[in-house]
């Protein structure tokens, strides 16, 4: 059974599926708990790393709908 991951690998790795167009701009995450079943850890440890990446600006919450990947504004 492999290690589940720290948060900082997890947060690292959404961010690279983010980065590779696997989930591009507008895209809905999977649930918190397929993602959780995905990584190996608990819900609420998803939970913790999706609204580190929320405070960042990656993503966006959307009540009732889900996660979103953020959409990129120009700079």
């Amino acid at each position: 059974m492999p290690i589940p991951p720290t948060m900082e690998e997890l947060i690292a790795d959404i961010l690279a599926r983010i980065e590779s167009n696997e989930f591009p701009p507008g895209t809905q995450l999977p649930s918190g708990r397929e993602l959780a079943n995905h990584y190996g850890v608990s819900p609420a440890t998803i939970q913790r790393a999706t609204a580190t990446l929320r405070k960042r600006g990656v993503l966006v919450g959307r009540r009732g709908r889900g996660v979103f990947v953020a959409e990129k504004t120009e700079s």
